[in-house]
């Protein structure tokens, strides 16, 4: 893989001042620069932040906007993001109405993230919300130790419009667990990718064969199998999913169509089709639908699918005006 970069060392500082320079109104803390911000356009509002490792954009950083996140701690890559980068999040998003912390269930981050939260105890109040919606990391009875995925882009959008209607933080909180607990996603990649300054490739894939369920840092999957088509893939993922539909799922869903990086647009547009037919020949209609790269692993060729599974509440959250630093026209 050829990649445009000075050093491996100066990838991720390079990354955010590159990212600063195309988004002027987009800020690094001083003190904590591995913290980004952007300010509040007006008055006081329930602050979201998040945070984790480079290497994923447009997650996570990629999300600070209007009817989004407000802040963002971003780690090396594939590695979470520092204490200190967690406690300056936090103080950037705080407005005065408390801080709602939404964070993909990873050791380092959820740690970090934790502790940053105790230390800021006495002067800001904060809520965490662990996202865990990716079904091939774990079986479903023991969710806990699920990963977070592409579903963490879902929750954001929820708890943004929560936050941008003027609701208290543990209003926004409730609706963004809500969010959560109706989320799952599923991925395969098709290939590996390359860590800047590697001399190899993250795992080995033999020519045809994909890995069912393979994490976004390369966690090992389900299974490796032939290159099916379109559809048998999303009939595949589509029948996976529906198997740990909640008990109150309703006949709508959000779906997201997820690129990991290197798979081509038209690519996604011809798997969401087969999504599409997939859930209408079994009665489920596609309420919201979002297509495009929104959680990647580098040059990772693949895609992921998500369902969330709608209420009203969600699906008003879902459709509410959103724009970010990259993605905007597709939130």
């Amino acid at each position: 893989m050829k990649r445009l970069m000075n050093t491996p060392e100066a990838y991720i500082e390079d990354v955010l001042e590159g990212l600063c320079d195309f988004a002027p109104d987009l800020k690094r803390d001083p003190d904590a620069p591995r913290a980004l911000y952007r300010h509040h356009s007006s008055g006081s509002k329930v602050g979201l932040t998040t945070g984790g490792g480079g290497g994923h954009l447009p997650l996570f950083v990629g999300y600070v906007g209007d009817g989004l996140l407000d802040s963002c701690a971003v780690g090396n890559v594939f590695e979470g993001p520092t204490e200190e980068a967690c406690m300056a999040a936090i103080q950037r998003a705080d407005s005065g109405s408390g801080v709602l912390c939404i964070v993909g269930n990873y050791g380092g981050d959820r740690m970090n993230f934790a502790m940053a939260c105790e230390e800021l105890e006495d002067e800001i109040d904060t809520e965490t919300v662990l996202v865990r919606d990716d079904i091939a990391s774990a079986p479903l009875d023991n969710r806990e130790a699920r990963r977070g995925v592409a579903g963490l882009v879902l929750v954001y959008k929820v708890a943004g419009a929560a936050a941008a209607s003027g609701a208290s933080l543990a209003e926004v909180a409730e609706l963004a667990r809500a969010a959560e607990i109706r989320t799952r996603t599923i991925g395969a990649a098709f290939g590996p990718c390359q860590l800047p300054g590697a001399s190899e490739n993250s795992i080995t894939l033999a020519p045809g064969e994909i890995e069912m369920g393979m994490g976004i840092h390369g966690e090992p999957g389900l299974w490796r199998q032939e290159f099916p088509d379109a559809t048998s893939l999303a009939g595949e993922m589509v029948t996976r999913l529906l198997d740990e539909r909640p008990d109150d799922s309703g006949d709508e869903v959000a779906v997201l169509v997820n690129g990991l990086g290197a798979t081509p647009l038209e690519d996604l547009l011809v798997f969401f089709r087969s999504v599409r037919r997939e859930l209408g020949e079994r009665s489920i209609n596609t309420a919201v639908h979002f297509v495009g790269p929104f959680v990647t692993s580098l040059d990772m060729p693949g895609v992921s699918l998500s369902f969330m599974w709608l209420n009203p509440s969600l699906k008003e959250a879902l459709n509410a005006p959103a724009s970010s630093v990259f993605g905007g026209q597709q939130l």
